[in-house]
């Protein structure tokens, strides 16, 4: 006679010894293989899958420390013109065999000392009497850390608009870089002062330039 209940469990069986469907398979028995689309998929791509993920991750990673890193100070700008360019007075030389009567010449020696390239946009100076003229002409570029000569020529227009004895007479520069335009003046010391006094005396001493000029 065949029975029609469930098969009974036999003598000594207990009931952990009975793998439920929730139990983790048994030594030598494969897993059984997910299921669902989306888990076969997984199960066909995994070796494919793994190695993109561990590449987003370390993308987003870096994105962070990107996007937290500390940020660094700006650069420091150049130098103003002014800071770094220096002027030595040579003292007189012959005026040019084309200088106007009453003139006379002097050299002085620029120098930058540091920064980016200067150029010399104009040179001045105080006098209304004085007119002036340089070689190189002007405007002029400048290497850093190099000297150059600059040959000035001084022409007396007017000499009641003129010291006769100047006590510290300087000149205006005009000096650009990338930081600025600066007019500067240099004074050029007591040697200058004395020389520009007495160049300006000999040159008054003749009847041209007594008058002033039209």
């Amino acid at each position: 006679m065949s029975g029609v209940g469930p098969v009974e469990p036999g003598e000594g069986t207990r009931a952990r010894d009975i793998p439920g469907p929730d139990a983790p398979p048994l030594p030598g028995i494969p897993p059984e293989p997910p299921r669902g689309r989306l888990g076969q998929t997984y199960t066909r791509h995994r070796r494919a899958i793994l190695p993109i993920a561990a590449a987003v991750a370390l993308l987003a990673g870096a994105g962070y420390l990107y996007a937290t890193r500390p940020e660094q100070a700006p650069p420091e700008p150049p130098p103003y013109p002014s800071q770094v360019v220096g002027i030595t007075y040579l003292g007189q030389e012959p005026a040019p065999d084309n200088a106007p009567p009453e003139s006379f010449s002097i050299g002085v020696e620029l120098t930058v000392r540091s920064g980016p390239q200067v150029t010399v946009l104009g040179i001045t100076q105080p006098y209304a009497g004085l007119s002036l003229a340089s070689v190189p002409r002007l405007p002029f570029r400048t290497r850093t850390g190099f000297p150059h000569k600059i040959s000035i020529t001084m022409q007396v227009t007017e000499c009641a608009r003129v010291p006769r004895n100047a006590g510290l007479p300087f000149l205006d520069v005009t000096l650009r870089n990338t930081r600025a335009i600066q007019v500067h003046s240099f004074i050029l010391g007591e040697r200058y002062a004395h020389d520009l006094s007495e160049a300006v005396q000999v040159a008054c001493s003749t009847n041209s330039a007594s008058s002033p000029k039209p």
